[in-house]
Parts: C-alpha cells; structure tokens; sequence
C-alpha cells in the first residue's frame, strides 16, 4: 500500500517538476505570464514536501535509510523519481 502510494506522489512531483521547467517558466520568461508558475510552482512545492515526508515516514516502517537519501536526491533531479520509484518497486530498500 505505501509503495503504490509514494509511487503516485513520486510521480506527480516528477511531472510537476517537468512541467514548471518545460511550460510555466517558459510562459513566464517568454511571454511575460508570471502566474502559472505561481500556480504550477505552489503544486509542485507541495508534492516535493509530501513526497520527502513519505520517505520520513517509510524509513524504518518499510525501507532502509539509504532510501531516504535516495529519494530526496531523487527528488531534486527534475526525472529523478521516475528512476527512485523503480528501484523502490523493485525492493531495492526493503528492510530484511
């Protein structure tokens, strides 16, 4: 159940990331319209938070602690989780 459910969250906060570097940004330094990167940008800080709790929560409950520092490494690299997800589903992390 956790995994499916960071995988979502991981997921969403790639995307997210994908798309505030790819669109908003774009939008906003190019054609000079700020606000969907305020929007896009409060979206994606949200998931990044929620995605780094989870891996808070998961480290010790269901993972090792090297997941953790993987994640967050994850997270910051634009694609990151999509590669941090498959590996997490592999059970690369899980505790013995």
């Amino acid at each position: 159940m956790m995994k499916q459910f960071i995988s979502v969250i991981s997921y969403l906060e790639a995307f997210s990331a994908i798309f505030l570097f790819s669109v908003a940004m774009p939008v906003k330094y190019i054609g000079g319209n700020p606000e969907l990167v305020s929007l896009v940008g409060a979206i994606h800080g949200f998931l990044f938070v929620l995605f780094v709790s989870m891996l808070l929560v998961g480290v010790g409950k269901h993972w090792n602690r090297v997941a953790f520092y993987h994640g967050f490494i994850a997270a910051i690299v634009p694609a990151g989780p999509f590669l941090f997800d498959g590996m997490l589903i592999g059970g690369e992390y899980d505790l013995n």
